[in-house]
C-alpha cells in the first residue's frame, strides 16, 4: 500500500501497519467529506480524524442529518473511490490557507487555521475537486479505499466544548479488502450481543441511573465480582511485597498545584470550597501516595518501596464521552507507585511486566505492549529521559517481549509502556500501563539517603494493571459473553428445586454449599422446574443443582453444567462435598 507524506514523498508499507491504517482511514474521512460537498455543497467542514477503528467527520448541515441520509453519502463515497482520484499535496503559506477557507465559506477550518503561528506552512492534500488543509499523511489514490461503510451519527460539540455548537458525527470504516470489512461488520454484531451494558443489567451487575449519569451502582452480583477482582489483587500485591494505603478523596489546592494538576487539568476535576480554602476531588492518586513517602526520611536500603493503593478517583467526562462502564465519571484506580534507586529501574519494570502477564493469563487475555517515548511537550533533562527509556527498553529485552515503539506518545513527565489486551472478538484494549517519572518526586521535594550519606532523589514508576476496575468489569462481560469463569462468576450454583416438597431439602443443600465456601442462589419458588431452569441458564451461572423426591431420598443432587456441550450438560447425581470440591479445584486453575 502506498502512502503519500506531507513532504510529497510515497512511501509503502502494510495496512496491518498501525501508521498505515491511520493513513488509510484518514484518506477515508477526506472521501467522506468530499462526499458529504458533492451532495450538500453548503455544508460546513468540521474535522475528520482516523481513530482507532475507522475514522469520523464532523460536519454542520443546513437540515437535521438523520441516519436516512447515510446511504446516500456511502453511495457517493463508493463512486469517488471508482473514480480512482490520485491525491496530491502541496505547501501554503497560512495566509493563502485561510483566504482559501475563507472563500468557501469554512468557518470552522478557519479558526483553526488562524489559531496557528504566523510563520506556519500549512499542507493542503487534494482529491479531484476536493481539497483541504491537513499534516497527513494519506494513500496515494482513492482506489485503494476497496471497503467501506459508515456505520453511525450522533452529535459532538465543536472541538468538544459544550460551549460551543453542535455538530453531527459520522462514524466510518473502511478496508483494502472487502473479506476484512465483512470481519469487522460480524465482530460488530457479536458485540452487540455482548455488550456489557446489555449484559450488566440482565445478569444484576450494575446499573446506570439518570440521577447519576457516569457514576455506576454496583449491585450485589457486581459487588461480588468486583470484591473478587480486588481479593485477587489483594493477594498477588501482598506476596510481592507491595504495602497497600489509602489516601482521602479530597485534598486543598496547594497540593493541586505542586502536582501540576491545578494549572494543567482543573477542567477535568471536581472542586469545592471548605473553610474559604480550594479543594479538589482526587482525578488520580499519585500526589497523596507522595505525601506518603514524605512522613518519614528514607534510606536506599528501604528502597525499592511498593505503594498500592484501590483508590476512587473522580474526572468530568463531558456527557456525549461516556459509555457504561468503559468511560464513566468515576472509577477506582488499581495504582501503585514504586520508589526506587536509577540502579533499580530495570528489575523494578521486569517484575511489574510478570506481574501483569500473570494476571493477564489468568483471565485468558492475550496482549501486545507498545513502547512511548519522549513527547514534544515534554518536561525534564535529556539525561533523565535516556536514562528512563533505556531502563523501559533493557526490561523489555531481558524479558524477550516483544514491543511496538510509539515516537513521542510518551507521557510529559516520562516515558512509559502500555499493554494491549485482545479480547476473545479481537478487539484490543489499553489496560496495563508502566510510567517511570523524574518529575513528580523533584516537584514534591522527595529524597533518600544513599549509600554515600548524600540525599538523592528517588525515581517513581506509576502502574496500574486492571487500569480502572469499573472499565476492567465491562471489558470482562463483553469478553465472557457474561459467562464468567467459576473463580469469578457472582453465583458459582443456582439450587433449584422441583417441587414445594423439596424445598427444606434445597434450602438445606444451598445452606452446606455456602458453608463450604460454595457462592450460590437459591430457587425455591413455586414454578415448573423447566422454567426455573431456563431462568438459571439465562443467569449464566456456572452449574444447576436440581434437588426432587429421588434426590432428597438418595442424599444427593443433580447437577448441570453451563460449560457443556448442548444435550449433554446433566454431568449426573453427586454429593454436596463432590460438588464443592469440583468447584474448589476449577477455582483454582
Amino acid at each position: 500500500m502506498k502512502v503519500l507524506t506531507s513532504k510529497g514523498q510515497v512511501e509503502e508499507g502494510s495496512f496491518e501497519e498501525k501508521e498505515i491504517s491511520r493513513a488509510f482511514w484518514h484518506t477515508s474521512a477526506h472521501i467522506l467529506a468530499q462526499a458529504v460537498k458533492r451532495l450538500w455543497p453548503d455544508t460546513k467542514c468540521g474535522i475528520g480524524p482516523a481513530v482507532e477503528n475507522g475514522f469520523y467527520y464532523d460536519f454542520a448541515f443546513s437540515f437535521p442529518f438523520t441516519e436516512a441520509e447515510l446511504q446516500r453519502v456511502e453511495e457517493e463515497m463508493k463512486k469517488i473511490v471508482k473514480e480512482s482520484l490520485p491525491l496530491q499535496v502541496r505547501e501554503v503559506s497560512k495566509e493563502e490557507a485561510a483566504a482559501y477557507m475563507e472563500a468557501q465559506g469554512e468557518s470552522y477550518k478557519l479558526e483553526l487555521i488562524r489559531e496557528m503561528p504566523e510563520e506556519e506552512r500549512i499542507t493542503f492534500y487534494s482529491q479531484g475537486d476536493y481539497q483541504e488543509f491537513c499534516a497527513g499523511p494519506h494513500v496515494t489514490n482513492t482506489c485503494q479505499i476497496k471497503a467501506l461503510k459508515l456505520t453511525g451519527v450522533a452529535g459532538a460539540y465543536w472541538r468538544g466544548d459544550e460551549k460551543n455548537e453542535m455538530l453531527t458525527r459520522i462514524y466510518g470504516v473502511s478496508f483494502p479488502k472487502a473479506a476484512q470489512l465483512q470481519e469487522y461488520l460480524d465482530m460488530l454484531e457479536e458485540a452487540k450481543l455482548r455488550d456489557h451494558r446489555k449484559l450488566g443489567r440482565e445478569l444484576g451487575i450494575f446499573t446506570l441511573l439518570e440521577e447519576g449519569p457516569g457514576f455506576p451502582f454496583f449491585l450485589p452480583k457486581g459487588m461480588a465480582l468486583k470484591n473478587l477482582l480486588i481479593d485477587y489483587w489483594r493477594r498477588l500485591h501482598e506476596r510481592e511485597g507491595y504495602q497497600e494505603i489509602s489516601t482521602p478523596m479530597m485534598l486543598n489546592r496547594s497540593l493541586w498545584e505542586t502536582s501540576g494538576h491545578w494549572d494543567h487539568y482543573r477542567e477535568n476535576m471536581y472542586t469545592t470550597v471548605i473553610d474559604d480554602t480550594d479543594f479538589a476531588i482526587k482525578p488520580m492518586n499519585c500526589p497523596g501516595g507522595m505525601l506518603v513517602y514524605k512522613l518519614q526520611p528514607h534510606s536506599y536500603k528501604e528502597l525499592p518501596l511498593r505503594l498500592g493503593e484501590l483508590g476512587l478517583v473522580h474526572r468530568h467526562e463531558k456527557s456525549g464521552q461516556m459509555h457504561g462502564l468503559m468511560r464513566v465519571r468515576c472509577f477506582t484506580q488499581d495504582d501503585a507507585h514504586i520508589f526506587m534507586t536509577q540502579e533499580q529501574i530495570t528489575q523494578e519494570i521486569k517484575g511489574v511486566v510478570k506481574l501483569i502477564d500473570e494476571v493477564y493469563s489468568r483471565f485468558g487475555f492475550p496482549y501486545h505492549v507498545e513502547l512511548s517515548t519522549r513527547p514534544a511537550d515534554s518536561i525534564g533533562s535529556d539525561e533523565d529521559w535516556e536514562v528512563a527509556t533505556k531502563g523501559l527498553v533493557s526490561a523489555l529485552e531481558e524479558l524477550a517481549l516483544p514491543y511496538v515503539v510509539n515516537e513521542g506518545d510518551g507521557a510529559f513527565y516520562g516515558p512509559k509502556i502500555d499493554f494491549h489486551l485482545r479480547d476473545s472478538i479481537g478487539r484490543t484494549w489499553q489496560c496495563g500501563t508502566i510510567q517511570l517519572d523524574f518529575q513528580l518526586p523533584l516537584r514534591f521535594d522527595a529524597w533518600y539517603t544513599g549509600a554515600d550519606g548524600e540525599k538523592h532523589r528517588p525515581i517513581m514508576i506509576h502502574r496500574v494493571i486492571y487500569g480502572s476496575i469499573e472499565r476492567f468489569i465491562g471489558i470482562l462481560i463483553e469478553h465472557f459473553a457474561g459467562k464468567f469463569p467459576v473463580w469469578l462468576s457472582p453465583v458459582q450454583v443456582k439450587v433449584l428445586s422441583i417441587s414445594d416438597k423439596n424445598a427444606a431439602y434445597a434450602e438445606s443443600v444451598y445452606d452446606a454449599l455456602r458453608k463450604s465456601g460454595v457462592r450460590c442462589e437459591l430457587d425455591i419458588r413455586s414454578e415448573k422446574i423447566g422454567y426455573k431452569i431456563r431462568q438459571a441458564r439465562l443467569e449464566k451461572s456456572p452449574y444447576i443443582v436440581v434437588v426432587g423426591e429421588k434426590e432428597e431420598a438418595q442424599g444427593l443432587v443433580s447437577v448441570r453444567c453451563r460449560d457443556m456441550q448442548e444435550g449433554a450438560q446433566e454431568l449426573g447425581c453427586m454429593t454436596v462435598s463432590e460438588l464443592a470440591d469440583r468447584i474448589q479445584a476449577e477455582s483454582e486453575q
